[in-house]
């Protein structure tokens, strides 16, 4: 069940980010794009701002420097004083942080949508930290309604007792788009504009809530971390095995006891040797390869997500 406060207000301090992963070309695109024309982020009550999220890496094409942004919004990064050795990333999301936050703050931005790409069969996925955040599960129930073709899954990342450490939870509410599959350094045009009409549609339900619209309880369905698998190695550390294609681009797919996970290089099968039926994510992931991950097992639930409450319609601001 849902217990954090939602929104009161109408939303007016809102930012879209991209080039988080500066090697996850839709967001990187997008986010140059609207730097230099903005209109298309404006809605009557608000206007969004675009954001280039991590420059360093954008332009060398990588994921990044040298740390990942989205796991460098942690109290213990935002909060350290700062040195001349500190990795680039810490020092962007303190910059970040600064400029969309402060975290936890009543100065933060109202909402931040952060975008990304996957090399994994994710589809369109739908990341926001837990059932908790009220307005974001409204706003995945809204893309699933508005496009069923879709199939968009919500993953919900935060583990219990565990602190939120991407970009978007430095705002008062947030979320991730994740659409894949799409190789790093590439710039697919159908999963381009797939992104681009989903971010007009999220502006579209901030406005709706904005003018007033009513949204009611409902039954969400999200899928939640339950552990991760690495690879087959050697003694070594090298692989041993490699994703079996009968798991392969299976994401948000039932993993039961006893299927093959993994095809060794010797030949045979590796079984997967669980007691109970998992639903992996993120499967053979290209950027999960330096973390010991071939695949994040999640279980599948349903929980009651409160209705919002109705605003006053707003005047329009003067931009």
């Amino acid at each position: 069940m849902c217990s954090l406060p939602v929104p009161r207000e109408p939303l007016r301090r809102v930012a879209v980010t991209g080039g988080t992963h500066g090697n996850e070309m839709s967001g990187v695109y997008l986010a140059q794009h609207w730097l230099q024309a903005p209109a298309e982020l404006q809605r009557l009550s608000f206007s969004a701002v675009p954001v280039l999220a991590n420059p360093a890496a954008t332009a060398a094409c990588r994921r990044y420097v040298d740390h990942d942004l989205n796991r460098a919004f942690t109290s213990s990064f935002l909060n350290s004083r700062p040195t001349p050795d500190d990795p680039y990333e810490v020092t962007r999301a303190r910059e970040l942080n600064q400029l969309l936050g402060p975290k936890a703050s009543g100065r933060a931005f109202d909402f931040v949508l952060d975008l990304h790409n996957t090399t994994a069969n994710m589809g369109t996925c739908l990341i926001a930290k837990s059932s908790h955040e009220v307005f974001a599960m409204h706003l995945c129930r809204h893309l699933q309604l508005r496009y069923p073709e879709l199939s968009c899954q919500v993953f919900l990342y935060q583990r219990s007792g565990e602190e939120s450490y991407n970009l978007d939870s430095v705002a008062k509410n947030g979320l991730a788009l994740e659409l894949g599959p799409q190789p790093q350094g590439v710039l697919r045009a159908d999963i381009f504009s797939r992104m681009r009409t989903l971010v007009a549609t999220v502006l579209d339900f901030i406005e709706l809530f904005n003018q007033g619209t009513a949204f009611p309880a409902f039954e969400m369905e999200a899928y939640r971390p339950v552990g991760v698998v690495d690879f087959p190695r050697t003694d070594a550390g090298n692989l041993a095995g490699t994703v079996h294609p009968q798991l392969q681009d299976r994401d948000f797919q039932p993993l039961q006891p006893g299927a093959p996970i993994f095809q060794m290089f010797s030949g045979e099968d590796l079984l997967y040797d669980g007691e109970s039926t998992v639903y992996p994510v993120f499967i053979n992931e290209a950027a999960y390869y330096e973390k010991g991950i071939a695949f994040v097992q999640t279980e599948k639930f349903t929980f009651t997500v409160p209705a919002m409450p109705v605003l006053n319609p707003v005047p329009s601001p003067a931009f």
